[in-house]
């Protein structure tokens, strides 16, 4: 910002009047001072951008160069706009009303040098002092806070299921068993009639039995989704727990005429997780996959180390989720499948959440869909509790379904 001429002027009068070791004082002090404050808000954690009147950067702090990518010693009269599109910064700084009071407190979202969501806040000068021109900025990192939101929206949504639960095992399960049994007497009465009677009687009987053998399943599967265990932690080799994983659907594999490669690298620590339970991810991802290639593809999964975690990636050839669809598919009974029930994604974010891990989908329409299954390593990661780190297993090498 320019120094005005008066200033100046009152300035070289008042050192004349200082001697040599007074001036070298009152210029140490000074320095010493601009030294403190740079300091003070180059620790600060909010991004803090001053602007002249013509929308150039005087002044910016190491945290807004990392919000927004750029170095603090090059961005100096460097104009906001490459930094900060889509905003009527001429608006702005002539102080229109409208403009900045818009501006005055808004979320945005950036996606350089990497996607956050900041809470973005502009102050005119003038409204401080009515002769300084320009603006300040002040940028602060809410990506974390929308996280836990969403992650709050999501555990009173699975709440809301839980208390439906339990009406939803009275109501429904009951019944189901009464009319599974009585099929089962109607099957022994059909069986003793003639041959040409018996022979549609026991098709629509089979039917109703599948029917009612389908409800059941998504019955136990909704209750598993609401009604969660705590894992009972063992040592496992994952590449065994997947290869049971995916013997349990050899025969549908086969039926499908899916090709399934299983790629495991050699050096594949052991790990502590509830056998149960990550079999049941590995099923839920596999039968998802075979569901999504109804005339045949490939599966590919692979197990490998990633710091600190070993991972477990599952990529099929089929169509691809919509993106619009992307984001939801781990919420309760968001499925595309007619007789699907929604719930065996939500079931494997749960059990990876459990076991201190997490699950990234990668999807695109035509080209297949990309599971990777996080599990920790380092019990710590899983309980949080113990720093004990178990040993590694080299029992089993690369292998093939």
């Amino acid at each position: 910002m320019p120094i005005k001429s008066g200033f100046v002027d009152k300035l070289i009068e008042r050192l004349d009047r200082l001697d040599p070791g007074s001036l070298q004082t009152h210029f140490l002090r000074l320095a010493g001072e601009k030294g403190l404050l740079e300091t003070i808000f180059h620790a600060i954690h909010e991004g803090l951008i001053v602007l002249d009147e013509s929308g150039r950067i005087l002044y910016a702090n190491r945290a807004a160069g990392r919000l927004l990518g750029f170095k603090v010693e090059e961005a100096g009269n460097q104009p906001i706009d490459r930094y900060l599109q889509e905003i009527n910064w001429n608006r702005v700084l002539d102080l229109d009303e409208g403009e900045w009071s818009r501006l005055a407190s808004r979320e945005i979202e950036i996606s350089y040098p990497e996607h956050r969501f900041l809470d973005f806040y502009v102050v005119p000068l003038s409204l401080v002092d009515e002769k300084e021109k320009g603006a300040v900025l002040i940028l602060r990192d809410v990506t974390r806070e929308r996280e836990h939101h969403a992650q709050t929206l999501q555990s009173e949504r699975l709440q809301a299921v839980t208390l439906l639960a339990a009406g939803v095992a009275h109501e429904i399960g009951n019944p189901l068993n009464s009319l599974n049994i009585h099929l089962q007497l109607l099957e022994r009465e059909v069986g003793d009639l003639p041959e040409e009677s018996r022979a549609s009687l026991m098709e629509l009987l089979d039917v109703s039995k599948r029917e009612i053998s389908r409800l059941d399943r998504i019955i136990h599967q909704f209750l598993r989704a609401v009604r969660p265990t705590l894992p009972n932690f063992e040592s496992s080799d994952i590449r065994e727990l997947l290869r049971e994983s995916v013997g349990f659907l050899q025969n549908e594999i086969e039926d499908r005429g899916v090709w399934v490669e299983i790629k495991c690298d050699d050096e594949v620590p052991v790990v502590k997780v509830d056998r149960a339970q990550i079999k049941q991810a590995f099923y839920n991802i596999v039968k998802n996959a075979l569901e999504a290639m109804p005339s045949g593809g490939a599966l590919k999964v692979s197990v490998y180390v990633k710091e600190p975690f070993v991972a477990v990636a599952f990529v099929d050839t089929g169509p691809g989720i919509d993106a619009r669809e992307l984001g939801r598919i781990f919420e309760p009974y968001q499925t595309t499948k007619k007789e699907g029930s929604g719930l065996g994604l939500m079931i494997v974010q749960r059990i990876a959440r459990e076991h201190g891990g997490e699950i990234e989908v990668d999807s695109r329409p035509h080209e297949g869909t990309t599971f990777i299954l996080y599990l920790p390593t380092d019990e710590r990661r899983v309980r949080l509790l113990k720093a004990h780190r178990p040993g590694n297993g080299n029992e089993t090498g690369n292998g093939a379904t």
